[in-house]
């Protein structure tokens, strides 16, 4: 692969002007502060892969429908035209056994070497009832040694759950925890103590922040009072203008920053698709206004990129562009604790994405080849 000189390039942290990249191997071998001659000019910003931690489907797939290889990899592929190298394939609440068939298909796309796949995002079923959402009632459960004994078993895959701390105990929290799980909370109702005991145990995430939670009161923080406050704690954002109102997510922007706040697309598979309505769990869901629904109204996911989320953050956030950029590439990173993703710097994965300057996507690469 010849040496890239983009005209900008957002190296995780700054954007820097007059600079090469040079790959070996599939990662990033050099970074000179001046391009050399003969380097191959990009006209744009170069910047990290995306990294998209809450993927339900894309390409008129959902990974629920059928948890397989084939349908990893029509994903991935979907969300790669939007500037996305890595995402974590989400599984919304199930039965034991599609949770068990997600976490094998999981595994054998990493052995058939799918790109753009980082791990598993588990969000339930242990989850609220109260605050479900569009997860089935009928899929949330307790979690039990079973759960435990499954999900704790090492794996050569990053895995989220995303849980509700009045359903999971601290204690068990804490085993998944120390067995290299990230623990989410979300679709919760708990009150302050019990989510900070939750972050107490290792949590370490809030899902989709505002969404499925109740509202923060003066006198009753919850866990969106609890989220803000705790500087350390990352949270999950849609930014669709649609799951939370652009001043909302603008003041949680400004508690969180860009070090904390992680821009998610929960898509959905209408996203990357010519389709209006999909199916959940039997039921017709319809895209309309930009906004995916239940016949009775409920938000079912979104129909959001990341690419789109990232533009989203320059005009509803105010975001600067590194922040807007920072928030879809080395945060998530972070919070996964992956070194090797979200930067631009020797010794990390050559996963880039190029865009113009309207920050759309205008090519991808993952492990230093160009995406078609």
């Amino acid at each position: 692969m010849p040496l890239l000189a983009p005209s900008r390039l957002f190296d995780g942290e700054t954007i820097r002007s007059d600079v090469a990249v040079r790959v070996e191997g599939g990662k990033i071998a050099e970074v000179f502060d001046t391009a050399p001659a003969g380097a191959a000019r990009l006209d744009g910003l170069l910047a990290p892969g995306f990294i998209d931690i809450q993927v339900n489907g894309g390409g008129g797939v959902l990974f629920n429908d059928s948890p397989t290889l084939d349908t990893l990899r029509t994903i991935a592929a979907a969300h790669r035209k939007f500037g996305v190298t890595g995402i974590m394939a989400t599984l919304i609440s199930d039965s034991r056994e599609k949770t068990a068939a997600a976490l094998d298909a999981v595994s054998a796309a990493f052995d058939a070497g799918v790109g753009g796949l980082i791990g598993l995002h588990l969000e339930g079923p242990w989850l609220s009832e109260p605050r479900r959402g569009v997860h089935p009632a009928a899929n949330l459960r307790a979690l039990d040694e079973t759960d435990l004994i499954m999900l704790t078993a090492r794996r050569g895959f990053p895995l989220m759950v995303t849980v509700a701390p009045e359903r999971v105990s601290a204690e068990d929290i804490a085993t998944l925890v120390s067995e290299g799980v990230r623990v989410s909370l979300g679709h919760t109702a708990a009150d302050a103590a019990t989510v900070e005991a939750a972050l107490a145990a290792g949590a370490t995430c809030f899902t989709h922040l505002f969404n499925a939670m109740p509202a923060m009161e003066s006198r009753n923080p919850g866990p969106v009072g609890v989220a803000l406050a705790h500087a350390d704690a990352f949270t999950g954002l849609i930014l669709d203008g649609i799951h939370v109102h652009p001043l909302t997510a603008r003041a949680a922007f400004n508690a969180k920053t860009a070090r904390r706040l992680i821009l998610v697309s929960d898509a959905m598979a209408t996203v990357g698709s010519d389709r209006a309505d999909m199916s959940l769990f039997g039921e017709t869901v319809g895209l309309s206004q930009g906004a995916l629904r239940t016949p009775s109204g409920t938000l079912a996911g979104a129909h959001l990129n990341m690419s789109h989320a990232v533009r989203n953050a320059l005009a509803m956030l105010k975001a600067s562009e590194a922040d807007a950029l920072r928030m879809a590439t080395l945060t998530p990173a972070e919070f996964l604790g992956i070194e090797d993703r979200g930067r631009i710097a020797p010794g990390a994965r050559a996963d880039f994405v190029l865009l113009d300057q309207r920050f759309q996507p205008q090519g991808v690469w993952i492990n230093g080849l160009r995406a078609t």
